[in-house]
C-alpha cells in the first residue's frame, strides 16, 4: 500500500522529529507520492519549500530571530514587543522555555523532515527531469539540512542529530531522542559538508535565474562557520555547560580547550579563498580609483555575477518593511523607529581609521564651521546640494564630522539632509520625524544601511529589489584573520593585517601598520567585525561566542535626548537609555518546554 503525504496549508506537514511526535494525523488535503512525485512543478514546489526556511537578513533577522536588535548597536521601541518584535521583551530579560516566541527547533526538524522524504522520493522525469537535475535536486537537499543544522548549533549547541527519515509508522520510543554531544554534531557537519563540495557546482549555470542555490561555496561556508563556532570561548572548554549531561551521564559540550580548532577554523575558511570565485565586492570612480562609501554601501544591492562576494544568499526577503522601519516617520508610511544606539556610533573609526578615543584630531564638542569633503566619492546622500563628495555641511555636530565612510552610509542623524524628505531630518520631540510617538528614534538616530537610496517613495511600494546575504567574503577575511591570530599570535600577524587591512581598504580608511601584541589584534579585529558586518546578524553570535554579551549589557544602551522639545544643543546631550538583561542562560536558546515534556530523553540548556 502506497503511504501518504500530508500537506497543511502552504507547508507539509512536519513535526518535530526530536521534540514531540506526530500530533496531527487527520490532513486538510489528502494527495499521495505519485501525485507530488511524478509531477514536476509539485516536485521543484517541494524542493521550494526546503529553501524557504532559509532565514530572511531582512526582516527575519530582526523581527523573527532578534540577531540585530539583541545588541547593542541597534535599539527599537520597548512597545514594539506587541506587534511581534520579541526581541523587545526580550530586552529585559522576559524570556524562558515556555515563552510563546518563534520556534526555531521545531522549524528545523520540519525542513529537515521534508528534505529526507525528498531525497527518498525524487526521480527522473524525463527529459524536463533528468538523472542529472535529481542528482542536484538530492545534493541541495543534504545542504540544507546541514545548514540548518548548522543554525541549531549556533543557537541551542547540542540537539539530537537525526540523520534519517523517520515515516509516520515509526514508534513512539523510535522518536524519543537525546541530545548528541556537541563535537559529534561538528564532526558529522563537517564530513557531510565536505562530501557536499566535493559534488556540488563551484559556479551556476544560469547565476540569474538560479541565484541562492547550493553550491560548493555555499557548502564550505557553512562548515568554516562551524568551526569558528566550535573553535571560540562558548563552545571550546566552557566549564559553564559542565553539567548539561544526558540521563546516561554523557556530556553535551567539551570541558578541555583545544586550541587545534583554531587551525581546523582557519584552514576551513581558507578552502573558501582557494576556490578562486570570490573576491571583495569595489566600486570604482570614471578615473579608476575606489568609491569606498558606494563600495560599502552597494554590497547589498548589486546583484548576481556584478556582486562577486555574494557566498550564500536568500533571494526571498521581506525588504520592504525594513525600509519602512528605517524611513523616519513623516516620509511615506515610514514608521522610523529602527534606530541605533550611542554606543555604536561611538565604535565607528574617525577618517584616519582610529578609535575616536585614540585619535587627537577628533572632536567631540560644537559644530563644523566649514564644509567637509571627501575626494574620490559619487556619495550624495547627506548634503542639500546633493554635492559629490560633500559628506557634512557647515553646522553639523562635529561627533559626525571626519568619521569613516561606513559611518555615512549606515547612520542617519538629527539635522542631517536627507534625500528622502528633501529636507533636514528633524527628531526633536514635537518635531516632524520625532515623539512623542514610540514609531521614532529612541536613542536618536536611525540605522541606514540596508536602506535601498531608491526607496523614494514608501507609501507607493517602490523597494527595489535586492538580496539577503546569509555569508559574504568579507566576513571570512575577519574569520580568517581571528582564527590565525588565535592559533598562532604574533608570528602570523603579516597574514592576519593583510586581510584585516584589505576589509579598511575597501572601506576607505589607513591600514594597520606596525606590530601588536596577540590582545591587541584580537580587539582590533573585533572592531573591525562590528562595524563591517553591521546590522548583517552577525554580532548576537559573535558576541556569545566570545562569551562578551554579559560584560557588554551591563553597560546601558546610550543615546540622545530625544525628549529636547526646541533646543539642538539639549537634544545632542547624551543619556542612558536602557540597561539591557542578559544572563548566563541567555548564551544559548531554550529547548521549548512542550519538546521537553513530549520527550523525557531531552535535557534543557543552562537555567531554563
Amino acid at each position: 500500500m502506497k503511504k501518504t503525504i500530508y500537506l497543511l496549508i502552504t507547508a507539509f506537514a512536519l513535526f518535530s522529529v526530536a521534540g514531540c511526535h506526530y500530533l496531527d494525523q487527520e490532513p486538510d488535503d489528502l494527495i499521495t507520492e505519485d501525485m507530488v512525485f511524478n509531477d514536476i512543478v509539485k516536485t521543484n514546489g517541494w524542493l521550494a519549500n526546503l529553501y524557504s526556511y532559509l532565514p530572511d537578513p531582512y526582516m527575519g533577522w530582526n523581527m523573527k530571530y532578534g540577531l540585530n536588535t539583541l545588541v547593542d548597536d541597534v535599539q527599537i521601541p520597548l512597545e514594539w514587543s506587541g506587534f511581534g518584535w520579541w526581541s523587545a521583551s526580550a530586552m529585559k530579560g522576559n524570556w524562558s522555555a515556555t515563552s510563546n516566541y518563534f520556534d526555531l527547533w521545531g522549524d528545523v526538524y520540519k525542513a529537515v523532515r521534508a528534505a529526507y522524504i525528498f531525497q527518498e522520493k525524487v526521480k527522473p522525469l524525463g527529459a524536463e527531469q533528468t538523472a542529472e537535475d535529481v542528482a542536484y535536486m538530492r545534493l541541495q537537499a543534504r545542504f540544507l539540512v546541514a545548514y540548518y543544522y548548522a543554525q541549531l548549533l549556533e543557537f541551542y549547541g547540542s540537539f539530537p542529530l537525526v540523520t534519517q527519515y523517520y515515516g509516520i509508522d515509526s514508534t513512539y520510543e523510535e522518536l524519543m531522542l537525546e541530545r548528541t554531544p556537541f563535537e559529534e554534531i561538528v564532526e558529522w557537519l563537517d564530513a557531510e559538508l565536505l562530501d557536499l563540495a566535493s559534488q556540488l557546482p563551484v559556479e551556476l549555470k544560469n547565476i540569474s535565474e538560479d541565484h541562492g542555490r547550493a553550491t560548493k561555496g555555499m557548502a564550505l561556508a557553512v562548515r568554516a562557520h562551524v568551526h569558528m563556532l566550535a573553535a571560540s570561548p562558548l563552545f571550546n572548554g566552557n566549564s559553564m555547560y559542565a553539567d548539561i549531561r544526558n540521563a546516561d551521564g554523557t556530556p553535551l559540550f567539551p570541558q578541555t580547550y583545544d586550541k587545534e580548532k583554531w587551525k581546523r577554523a582557519a584552514d576551513a575558511v581558507k578552502d573558501i579563498f582557494d576556490l578562486g570565485v570570490y573576491s571583495l565586492y569595489k566600486q570604482y570612480n570614471e578615473d579608476g580609483t575606489l568609491d569606498p562609501f558606494l563600495s560599502y554601501m552597494n554590497i547589498h544591492f548589486a546583484t548576481g555575477a556584478a556582486n562577486p562576494e555574494l557566498i550564500f544568499i536568500n533571494n526571498n526577503c521581506n525588504y520592504a518593511e525594513a525600509d519602512q522601519n528605517m524611513a523616519p516617520h513623516g516620509y511615506g508610511d515610514g514608521n522610523g523607529a529602527y534606530g541605533a544606539t550611542q554606543n555604536l556610533v561611538d565604535a565607528f573609526f574617525t577618517r584616519n581609521g582610529l578609535p575616536i578615543d585614540k585619535d587627537p584630531s577628533y572632536v567631540a564638542e560644537g559644530y563644523s564651521t566649514e564644509d567637509i569633503h571627501y575626494p574620490g566619492t559619487a556619495w550624495t546622500r547627506s548634503n542639500s546640494r546633493e554635492m559629490k563628495g560633500l559628506i557634512t555641511e557647515a553646522g553639523t555636530p562635529n561627533m559626525y564630522c571626519n568619521r569613516e565612510p561606513r559611518f555615512y552610509v549606515s547612520i542617519m542623524w538629527h539635522r542631517e539632509w536627507s534625500t528622502q524628505l528633501s529636507g533636514y531630518v528633524d527628531f526633536l520631540y514635537g518635531g516632524a520625524n520625532g515623539g512623542p510617538t514610540y514609531d521614532s528614534p529612541q536613542c536618536g538616530y536611525l540605522m541606514r544601511k540596508r536602506q535601498h537610496p531608491q526607496a523614494t517613495e514608501i507609501g507607493n511600494q517602490n523597494h527595489p529589489y535586492r538580496h539577503g546575504i546569509i555569508f559574504r567574503l568579507g566576513e571570512f577575511y575577519l574569520s580568517y584573520a581571528e582564527a590565525l591570530n588565535e592559533y598562532y599570535g604574533a608570528s602570523a600577524h603579516a597574514e592576519v593585517l593583510e586581510y584585516l587591512n584589505a576589509i579598511r581598504q575597501r572601506a576607505g580608511i589607513p591600514a594597520y601598520t606596525g606590530s601588536y601584541s596577540q590582545e591587541q589584534m584580537r580587539e582590533m579585529i573585533r572592531m573591525e567585525r562590528r562595524i563591517e558586518l553591521l546590522d548583517e546578524g552577525k554580532r548576537y553570535t559573535d558576541l556569545r561566542r566570545w562569551l562578551l554579551s554579559k560584560s557588554v549589557f551591563r553597560e546601558p544602551i546610550r543615546g540622545l535626548n530625544v525628549k529636547a522639545k526646541t533646543d539642538d544643543a539639549y537634544f545632542f546631550t547624551q543619556r542612558d537609555f536602557m540597561t539591557r538583561s542578559f544572563e548566563d542562560r541567555n548564551y544559548l536558546w531554550p529547548i521549548r518546554q512542550t519538546y521537553i515534556d513530549n520527550n523525557p530523553k531531552l535535557v534543557q540548556n543552562l537555567g531554563y
